[in-house]
């Protein structure tokens, strides 16, 4: 059909001309509503990236100095990203004298790279950039993945239950404080007295410059009664 007769045909209809194929010979086009196939295109494409998995880089660092705490509650931390699709990269930091021996840090990776064999492989050996050494996890295809639903379930039932228990706890450990120090602080401004009577501390102290004063008329005190017997000794 010629251009002039389609362009003629989609304007009776009320809709338009869309060229689809520009390649084609002949080209194709279509009569359609443009405005509508717009709205559909930007919903598809809505809905694929809705459905897309973005895989991020995790960043964990150790020193080349770590114990065997914070490694093993780091490795649990790099299971965890692995097991929710990113990708993960241990780096290795080095400082001062630290610089001198590499060996530490590659055998630290090396180390994670055989105890996490079963859920990830090493997109890269350990290799080192100026003062860091790194290497790049990524997860195992067909490694066996806890289930994610169990795992909820547990947060949700069990989690809620521990946490209400934390809470009370840490609101127990709150006001058994609050009591101690409200006991210490009264202990501190009231003063018991041998008859019974109750105080406020401050009547049994003085201020610092009385006792400084007082120091000072002793010492004085002191110095006049030497001076009169070193003078009734010469007297005599």
């Amino acid at each position: 059909m010629p251009p002039p007769q389609a362009l003629i045909l989609a304007r009776q209809k009320g809709l338009d001309l869309v060229e689809i194929s520009p390649t084609a010979v002949p080209p194709v086009c279509r009569i359609m509503d443009y405005g509508k196939y717009q709205y559909q295109e930007q919903k598809r494409a809505r809905e694929a990236k809705r459905h897309q998995k973005v895989i991020e880089v995790k960043e964990i660092k150790f020193r080349p100095k770590v114990d065997e705490h914070d490694y093993q509650f780091k490795k649990h931390h790099i299971e965890r990203f692995i097991e929710d699709g990113d990708k993960v990269k241990a780096t290795i930091f080095f400082r001062g004298r630290e610089m001198a021996h590499p060996e530490i840090g590659h055998r630290i990776l090396m180390r994670l790279i055989e105890d996490l064999e079963e859920v990830a492989v090493a997109e890269t050996m350990p290799r080192q950039e100026g003062n860091q050494m790194h290497t790049i996890l990524t997860g195992k295809k067909g490694a066996p993945k806890p289930k994610a639903q169990a795992r909820n379930a547990r947060a949700g039932g069990e989690g809620v239950a521990v946490r209400a228990n934390e809470l009370e706890s840490r609101r127990r450990q709150w006001q058994k404080k609050q009591k101690l120090k409200t006991h210490k602080g009264a202990a501190k401004r009231f003063k018991k007295t041998g008859t019974g009577k109750i105080m406020r501390g401050s009547a049994f102290k003085r201020h610092i410059l009385t006792e400084q004063d007082h120091e000072e008329q002793a010492s004085h005190a002191r110095h006049r009664r030497s001076s009169r017997r070193a003078t009734r000794a010469r007297s005599t």
